[in-house]
């Protein structure tokens, strides 16, 4: 029997590493994953964002160091993709919960609504974004 197992497993062609760069992946699974990027970004960035938090409140002094910190280019584009995260897995968080109530779960209606949750949470992101900056 093992023999048997052992000839049929040799007899299949498996790759030996997976190529990621061929892969086509369709917009729904491509919002899938930068709904769990973004997540994690968030995630990551809970320590900076209560720090500017405790800043912010602790004394006039800190309040406006922090102001001349964000004043700083590379701060502001911290920001706008922080906006961008929050925004997109906002907009990805609901279209998962509409999923799971099997709204908008057939194939065409899947990828509307990525194309929505791409096209809303940059838009939004563009909009408030411009507004803070």
């Amino acid at each position: 029997m093992q023999s048997f197992l052992r000839v049929v497993m040799m007899n299949k062609k498996r790759p030996k590493h997976l190529a990621l760069h061929k892969i086509k992946l369709p917009l729904p699974g491509f919002v899938s994953i930068l709904h769990r990027v973004s997540g994690l970004f968030l995630f990551l960035s809970l320590p900076l964002l209560l720090w500017m938090l405790y800043s912010s409140l602790r004394s006039i002094q800190t309040y406006t160091r922090l102001l001349d910190i964000l004043h700083y280019p590379l701060s502001k584009l911290v920001m706008v993709a922080l906006l961008w995260a929050f925004l997109h897995h906002f907009c990805a968080g609901i279209r998962y919960l509409a999923l799971d109530l099997h709204m908008g779960s057939s194939l065409a209606q899947a990828r509307s609504s990525s194309r929505w949750v791409i096209g809303v949470s940059l838009l939004l992101t563009v909009l408030l974004g411009g507004w803070l900056c």
